[in-house]
């Protein structure tokens, strides 16, 4: 399983609270120092079956100086997927990916799911 955070994000802190909680195994990566790939975000992306919005980082500083809420709707999903690639902070996080199933951010009923899949 691999656990993408921002090691200062309080939310983040709190999903590895979790998991550390329930015994899970993971790979731990700092979405800033070693942003994901295009491959990768396109990748999980489609594992996900969610739309390509949740993977942004809505509530943040760079989404909003970028005025990314009025630009993604007339950009393609390969033009967002090569954004997104540009800096972990445009990247909801914590994102987690454990085989075929991708979470972004962090809501402990979804996460309960994978906690059961892996017991």
């Amino acid at each position: 399983m691999l656990f993408l955070e921002y090691p200062k994000c309080s939310t983040c802190r709190k999903a590895k609270q979790w998991l550390d909680g329930h015994q899970m195994e993971y790979t731990d990566r700092n979405i800033v120092e070693d942003n994901p790939t295009y491959g990768e975000l396109k990748e999980w992306y489609e594992k996900s079956e969610l739309p390509l919005k949740k993977f942004f980082n809505t509530s943040g500083m760079l989404y909003k100086q970028m005025q990314l809420k009025d630009k993604l709707g007339s950009m393609s999903e390969d033009e967002q997927l090569q954004l997104l690639a540009t800096n972990g902070m445009l990247v909801k996080r914590p994102l987690i990916i454990s085989g075929s199933t991708v979470f972004a951010g962090f809501r402990e009923s979804d996460w309960e799911m994978l906690h059961k899949t892996s017991e």
